[in-house]
């Protein structure tokens, strides 16, 4: 969106002062405008009980009197907003984040792509991690590929897409430099190898940087979706309602090929006509291909 856009006339709502921080659906309602006009954020499509908790947490971490006066603070502090939009958008992840997934992908799925990639006389190969936050998701099948797929690498072109809604946390993820709490579920021959120790941080190695392409995108928006043969979305449905949770399954299914894979977190599931869509390929670890 603009950088530089005018200040949104949204008219707050006044209510008597609470000593709690509850949300009215008018407060809510407003938060939700200064957030789209100014940040181009969208909250309509979470849901509202965990976005509510989050707002929360800014609410009196401020010490707003009430959900109207974080409203007037939103509108008149930069930085308070930018805050917000952290909370909101926040994603905690370390690499190789619940290993049997990853052992399921580097032992069946990437073999059964690249085949097909052969098979098919395709040379590309596309990778798309979605909600990838710090950038530990995108790097960890980086470093699969590379360790144990650099001879089909040489034959096909595998290009890893990574999205997040959060600008500022792209940023960070460009610069793959991490505290080693992040590196925990990682074996020591691939933190040895992969890995510049400078000071307290971790440095990932340039050439497992280059494979991962960084882009801000929004899931609301599924016109913006990229076709790919694998995709990652992993406890992200979580946060958005039902309905939403369906579409985004739906403009999932319509970018992957034929056989393509979808993998989600171990907390979420096919939802809605999806189902009819996909195909279960392991259940314990939300493996998905599209019939």
């Amino acid at each position: 969106m603009p950088s530089e856009m005018s200040k949104p006339t949204i008219k707050i709502i006044g209510l008597p002062e609470r000593s709690s921080p509850d949300i009215s659906s008018e407060a809510f309602e407003t938060i939700g405008k200064i957030l789209k006009n100014l940040k181009g954020f969208n909250l309509d499509c979470y849901k509202d009980k965990c976005i509510k908790r989050r707002i929360s947490i800014r609410i009196r971490a401020t010490h707003s009197n009430t959900a109207e006066a974080y409203c007037e603070l939103l509108l008149n502090n930069e930085s308070e907003l930018e805050l917000l939009l952290k909370v909101l958008t926040i994603h905690v992840s370390h690499f190789f984040r619940n290993p049997p997934t990853f052992e399921k992908l580097k032992n069946d799925i990437f073999p059964e792509l690249f085949t097909r990639c052969n098979n098919e006389g395709r040379r590309d190969l596309r990778l798309w991690s979605v909600g990838c936050a710090g950038g530990e998701e995108p790097y960890t099948l980086a470093l699969i590929l590379n360790d144990t797929f650099g001879a089909e690498m040489k034959v096909v072109n595998v290009s890893i897409l990574a999205t997040d809604v959060d600008a500022g946390t792209l940023e960070v993820a460009r610069t793959a430099a991490y505290n080693e709490d992040r590196l925990s579920e990682m074996s020591e021959s691939i933190k040895t190898r992969y890995f510049d120790r400078i000071e307290s941080k971790y440095h990932l190695l340039p050439e497992i940087k280059k494979l991962v392409t960084f882009r801000q995108g929004d899931l609301y928006d599924v016109s913006t979706y990229v076709m790919s043969d694998l995709i990652l979305c992993r406890n992200v449905l979580i946060y958005f309602e039902r309905s939403q949770q369906e579409k985004i399954l739906e403009g999932f299914a319509n970018v992957l090929p034929s056989g393509g894979i979808l993998v989600l977190g171990k907390s979420e599931t096919l939802v809605g006509n999806s189902r009819r869509r996909f195909k279960t390929i392991c259940p314990v670890e939300r493996i998905y291909q599209v019939l």
